[in-house]
């Protein structure tokens, strides 16, 4: 019996000492958190936020009375629902676009949003496609699809300005996915893009024909101009000429024999003009200077 009550105040104590090293165990853990490089740290006390670390690391808190939580201390993504929307042609067009944000005052987040994320990402979605759709119902659709290269989403983000400022949220950016026509409306579309393409082709295949046309009449006018200044210029390069010939023979045959003697050429000429053929036999009238050559 004496070796049993030994026994019990030993293990007594055991027992003590073991439920005394796991309160300290607790009450150590709760003294200590740590903050990892993705995350801000936060603290609270009775609900408050009284601390928040951004650096990672190992820090203290009192335990039991603060509680410790995480929020995302890195850039995010969130992907908006599929919407349509209409241009300021009418034209309706599915928009996918995504959302690269991140939390920049925890604080004034969880003042906000309460903290949560997804709270972060309605608000985000509301926003977006606020901004979206305004800037979209203000441009066309050749406006629109010409500035995927940039002018969209730099519209868009003017839109939105700092209005995430409030809610501790820096919002980084915002892409489009896709900004495309509804499968049911494409065909109509592309035949009536073709169409209005065809009509733009014949218009300037007029304009052209017509310029070609008034080209050639006014080439044509040019030429008529010419070949009669020519024609002009040839007759008075002949007359001139004729009057020169006309001025040589009178110089040449100013007298009564030499005018004589240049008859009687000009009839051997006609005579030799006249001898042609097979035929040698001439009949000439008396008076015909050439029979004046015979007498």
């Amino acid at each position: 019996m004496e070796n049993t009550s030994v026994k019990r105040p030993h293990t007594a104590r055991w027992i003590i000492l073991v439920v005394l090293l796991i309160v300290a165990v607790i009450v150590i853990s709760n003294c200590f958190y740590v903050v990892h490089q993705n995350e801000y740290g936060i603290i609270r006390q009775f609900g408050a936020v009284v601390d928040v670390k951004n650096e990672p690391g190992i820090y203290a808190k009192i335990p039991f009375i603060q509680e410790r939580s995480t929020l995302p201390n890195t850039v995010l993504l969130y992907d908006l629902p599929v919407s349509d929307m209409i241009s300021a042609d009418k034209t309706t067009l599915i928009a996918d676009c995504f959302a690269i944000w991140r939390i920049d005052d925890p604080r004034l987040f969880i003042e906000t949003l309460s903290g949560s994320v997804a709270n972060a990402e309605g608000r985000i979605n509301a926003n977006v496609y606020n901004a979206l759709k305004t800037v979209i119902s203000s441009m066309t659709q050749a406006e629109i699809i010409s500035g995927r290269g940039g002018a969209l989403v730099n519209a868009i983000m003017r839109n939105i300005g700092n209005s995430f400022q409030r809610y501790g949220i820096d919002l980084i950016a915002v892409e489009t996915k896709k900004i495309d026509l509804p499968d049911d409306n494409k065909a109509a579309v592309f035949n009536r893009m073709i169409s209005e393409r065809n009509n733009i082709a014949a218009g300037y295949l007029a304009e052209g024909e017509s310029e070609a046309k008034e080209i050639r009449n006014t080439a044509d006018r040019k030429v008529q101009i010419l070949l009669a200044e020519a024609s002009a210029q040839s007759a008075t390069i002949r007359a001139e000429g004729d009057a020169e010939y006309m001025r040589i023979l009178s110089e040449v045959y100013d007298s009564e024999e030499e005018a004589e003697f240049y008859t009687f050429m000009i009839a051997l000429d006609a005579l030799k003009a006249s001898m042609t053929g097979e035929e040698k036999t001439l009949i000439l009238d008396a008076d015909s200077p050439i029979a004046q050559l015979f007498y």
